[in-house]
């Protein structure tokens, strides 16, 4: 690593040992309240996250609550090793992980279970995100190596209790929701968790305004000490114009103060918005079984509906309607701001996801060692069905966004359907080694059945896979709150390569994808300090499309394969600190991250940068009491430099954003009160938030401007 990732090593040991010492010097004070949870949902194993041999994060609803988190992008404020991957108003959330991006596909969960992200998630009935960051394998059958992302579900509390909530945001956003939780029964055997809640949206961004409305109901039922059966649903609906993103103009990078990171592209008189329709249910029943041993059964199924509908601003000169004669720009704008604008339409989407999972777990005697077991198995289908699409070129834009073209919403453009089975059993074990060492193991095998067509029956693909992912640990408690551990593990992607007519190997499953990280943590998890320093090194196989001989391009029929060519490697470093003291506290974390393209056979491309990836990010959050009752918070970001494009032509400038809020709470006749009020972006930074390299096509997101916010909880 570099000199600078060394210093960033001293400098975030340094703040782990200094923030233990000063916790150690506070006055004692009284600290009552939950123990920390297992994660066993995100990690597979029944351990509070301080002791695991991985880095996972979990965010509770009131953190998120209190940053105006309201939905999944959200979290890119807390956590340095996340980021953005082409995150814009009115569409679903993309993340990326140490530089690599989230598979919407493969890596998000709930409760466990696998979902589609391909939606916008609520966020109304979740107890809390979880990311686990880095190898994947042990969770998932494939996945891209960036981690996981986990919704936990808000479930029936052992107390009864009410709360509303009203939220105001500069612009005209409004929102109200109730969370209900009450227990029945002559032994409260039976819980219900009621979460309703409706919001106009209006953000800063023009022609962006709509509205959502979510309605979930969770219950349980106590049947013994031994059992419980768990019951959920949620539906909810998003529909909102999306934003379009700007882009290069020409070789240059525009002056991001010098446009309105409120104005948005996607603003025809014919724009519609974009719709998410989402079912989400699931049943849950647990088990204990004999000598420490419990059963579990989970069944969850996800329905989602969209109308996906955009004007789309890509490229200038890139269609043959086109009546500009100048360069083509086919990834990026034009020098003088004008663009391809399009009318994309591909309505009633279907995408749904059945999963099953069975487990046990329990601990049994091996070789004269403790052995804490889970077994089980992972069933999913995920299927989708589509319609015919429009893609339709309606004119030229430009950068002023006050050209109007006429709609065409013909559907001339062919979709494609896909069915995607997997059939997985995985094992995990954790082996007591002595009183303070453990090693911990984990080994899943996927059946993979996958199928594609177009929507006309055309380049029809199907293929099977078995793939195998191991991963494991070694951890040493150093000292009573001290955790030092090594891991190894490998994570799969399986692919085919596209069936277009230009590629020789169309339609033909390619080589399994495998990655592989290895990682050294030291850890530590107190009432006071719960703190983490991390090395890691991922190495990631790469696609190219290889042009063959006697073509100069990929374009012709036959004229390239889709290879494995090279790889890209992932080696940083990450420092996170969560300390509590009397009236206040601090998150901080920080990542300093090499990525880079090594091995591949074009030479010219060894050595580059991948796009929208800053190599140094720094997020902190203060929060301090001032007087009984009354709190001040304030956060810091800096993402630092990234390019736009992969070949590392324009460089991003880093940017830096500060955020302040004020939190009161006030007791009033039995309720709790809690005010909250906030400005994001206090200094109204002008900035390109990032720059997604998406489609084979440049984009810039601004940061976005200075907001207002304010809330109000009532706890009943």
């Amino acid at each position: 690593m570099a000199r600078p990732t060394l210093s960033l090593i001293a400098t975030a040991a340094a703040l782990l040992a200094a923030g233990a010492a000063s916790a150690q010097s506070l006055p004692q004070v009284s600290v009552t309240g939950k123990s920390v949870e297992a994660v066993p949902s995100l990690s597979g194993f029944n351990e509070a996250p301080a002791r695991l041999p991985m880095q996972a994060l979990s965010l509770s609803a009131e953190r998120l609550e209190d940053l105006g988190i309201t939905q999944l992008s959200g979290i890119t404020k807390l956590d340095a090793s996340v980021s953005d991957a082409y995150n814009a108003v009115g569409y679903w959330s993309q993340l990326k992980v140490r530089g690599f991006d989230l598979d919407n596909r493969f890596n998000l969960r709930r409760d466990g279970l696998p979902v589609s992200g391909e939606t916008a998630l609520s966020l109304v009935n979740k107890s809390a995100i979880e990311v686990l960051k880095g190898s994947s394998a042990m969770q998932a059958g494939t996945s891209s190596p960036a981690g996981l992302v986990n919704f936990v579900v808000k479930r029936p509390l052992a107390e009864d209790g009410t709360a509303l909530m009203l939220n105001v945001v500069q612009g005209g956003t409004v929102a109200a929701s109730v969370d209900h939780s009450q227990r029945f029964g002559s032994q409260r055997e039976f819980g219900l968790r009621l979460n309703l809640a409706a919001a106009h949206l209006d953000p800063q961004v023009n022609n962006a305004r709509g509205r959502s409305h979510t309605a979930a109901v969770a219950a349980d039922w106590r049947v013994s000490a031994d059992t419980l059966v768990e019951a959920e649903i949620e539906f909810n609906r998003q529909s909102q114009p999306s934003q379009d993103g700007f882009s290069l103009l020409g070789d240059k990078l525009p002056d991001a103060k010098a446009i309105d990171p409120r104005l948005n592209l996607n603003n025809q008189p014919w724009t519609l918005p974009v719709v998410f329709d989402n079912t989400h249910a699931s049943l849950r029943v647990q088990q204990k079984l004999g000598n420490d041993w419990r059963a579990q059964a989970h069944l969850g199924v996800q329905r989602l509906r969209t109308d996906d509908r955009n004007a789309f601003a890509f490229g200038l000169d890139c269609n043959e309607n086109s009546d500009f004669s100048g360069a083509y720009y086919c990834d990026r704008f034009g020098p003088d701001g004008r663009f391809d604008l399009y009318d994309f339409r591909s309505e009633n989407e279907h995408r749904d996801t059945t999963s099953l999972d069975i487990s046990a777990s329990g601990p049994v005697q091996l070789g004269g060692l403790r052995h804490d077991l889970t077994v089980g198995g992972l069933s999913s289908h995920f299927k989708s069905r589509f319609q015919r699409q429009a893609y339709n070129f309606t004119g030229i834009g430009n950068l002023s966004g006050n050209v109007v073209t006429a709609p065409s919403p013909a559907l001339t453009g062919e979709n494609t359907n896909r069915d995607e089975r997997s059939n997985e059993l995985y094992l995990r074990d954790r082996v007591v080694l002595g009183a303070d060492t453990s090693a911990w193991l984990g080994l899943r095998h996927s059946r993979l059945q996958r199928e594609s067509v177009r929507t006309d029956g055309s380049r029809a693909t199907d293929y099977s896979q078995g793939v195998t992912t191991p991963w494991v640990a070694v951890s040493h408690a150093i000292a009573s709150d001290w955790l030092v551990y090594a891991s190894w593990g490998q994570g799969i992607e399986s692919e085919v390569a596209p069936n277009r007519a230009r590629f020789k190997n169309r339609g033909q499953a390619l080589p399994a994808l495998k990655s592989r990280q290895t990682e050294i943590g030291l850890k530590t998890g107190t009432q006071r300090v719960e703190g983490s320093l991390t090395l890691f090194d991922i190495h990631r196989p790469a696609w190219r499309d290889v042009v063959l001989p006697g073509f100069t391009e990929c374009s012709a029929n036959d004229s390239c394969e889709r290879r494995a060519d090279g790889q890209a490697r992932h080696r940083g470093v990450e420092a996170s600190a969560d300390l509590k003291w009397s009236g206040g506290g601090v998150f901080a974390s920080a990542m300093r991250l090499q990525a880079r393209r090594h091995g591949s056979a074009d030479t010219a491309l060894n050595g580059l940068r991948p796009a929208n990836v800053p190599e140094t990010t720094i997020k902190v959050h203060v929060r301090q009491d001032l007087l009984p009752g009354l709190q001040l918070q304030a956060g810091m970001r800096h993402e630092g430099r990234r390019f736009a494009t992969p070949d590392n032509g324009v460089t991003v400038p880093a940017w830096t954003v500060a955020d302040a809020s004020l939190r009161y709470t006030q007791l009033l006749g039995g309720q709790t009160w809690i005010w909250r009020a906030a400005v994001d972006n206090l200094a109204n930074k002008r900035a390109w938030r990032e720059s997604p390299w998406q489609f084979d096509h440049s984009y810039l997101y601004p940061l976005e401007t200075r907001t207002f916010r304010a809330s109000l909880e009532v706890r009943l």
